[in-house]
């Protein structure tokens, strides 16, 4: 019989979290093509991408840890879609999941991405933000399935768009409306 999932909470990251933050990320950049980086971070260089995302605005971080020993098990972001003013109403956004946390592993964790997005959103709600985007690389059905959950639709994708561990990948966008 399974385990019964770790609680979690769910709270704005914080610097004190860099370096867990930059591991996760790391794992992502050395392991999948669900990122398009190609080599690792040291927390010093990850420092500016968490001090873009303050505690209030469009721009957020959350991060969800274990309600016992606070390990962070992951974390979500909403960061700006594009540089220009235009696009300021309009968000990219991102989920990423401890490997031991994403599949069940220790703890039996489970669903950590949806409540990542959920509290995502909630803090989203009431920003001047229109619309939110979500680029995912393909294959990644677990990405899909959490995007489509959360009421984002397909509008397109990009073939071939990224070349990662010798070989092109896809990306399918996603966008919401808020």
């Amino acid at each position: 019989m399974p385990s019964e999932p770790t609680e979690a909470q769910v709270r704005p990251g914080v610097e004190a979290d860099l370096e867990a933050l930059t591991a996760i990320y790391n794992h992502y950049v050395r392991e999948t093509a669900i990122t398009f980086d190609t080599a690792i971070f040291t927390p010093e260089e990850r420092r500016p991408w968490l001090l873009s995302h303050p505690e209030d605005g469009p721009h957020r971080l959350v991060v969800a840890t274990d309600a016992e020993s606070q390990q962070i098990l992951g974390y979500a972001t909403s960061s700006p879609y594009r540089p220009k003013p235009a696009y300021a109403t309009s968000v990219e956004t991102s989920v990423y999941v401890a490997p031991d946390s994403a599949r069940g592993g220790t703890g039996g964790r489970r669903g950590i991405g949806t409540l990542l997005y959920r509290a995502l959103f909630d803090a989203l709600a009431g920003q001047d933000v229109h619309r939110a985007y979500a680029g995912i690389a393909q294959p990644n059905e677990a990405s899909t399935r959490l995007h489509e959950r959360f009421g984002f639709t397909h509008v397109g994708t990009y073939r071939e768009v990224g070349r990662k561990f010798g070989r092109y990948w896809d990306v399918a966008w996603y966008e919401k409306p808020l």
